[in-house]
């Protein structure tokens, strides 16, 4: 049985492959064994994001934030993905939450 690091691996290879399902069911199965590995969720609102599922994106960026808090890198990403779904909906209130996740990361930074 493969380690979650090793399967984690191999979805960020498939995900730079661009092979988008095959990433996607390899997080899933990692979720199924660790629901609460940031970095799954992370990629998966990436992967996500890039599929044009925007509420899922959003789903599992807003998991990792949940997750971990205190890490400015979450809010940053989840920024990203927020400005990924206004790019994909033109939703004028995306580009709002996206102000807010990157105040939230710089403030968490101490900016």
């Amino acid at each position: 049985m493969s380690t979650v690091n090793e399967l984690y691996a191999e979805a960020e290879k498939l995900k730079d492959e661009g092979k988008y399902k095959e990433s996607i069911e390899k997080l899933q199965e990692i979720l199924a064994e660790e629901e609460n590995h940031v970095l799954s969720h992370l990629t998966l609102a990436v992967v996500y994001g890039k599929i044009g599922q925007q509420e899922e994106a959003i789903k599992h960026g807003q998991k990792a934030c949940e997750l971990e808090p205190d890490e400015p890198f979450n809010f940053t990403a989840m920024s990203v993905t927020f400005q990924r779904a206004f790019v994909g909906t033109q939703d004028q209130q995306f580009i709002q939450l996206a102000e807010e996740a990157m105040a939230r990361a710089h403030a968490l930074q101490g900016h």
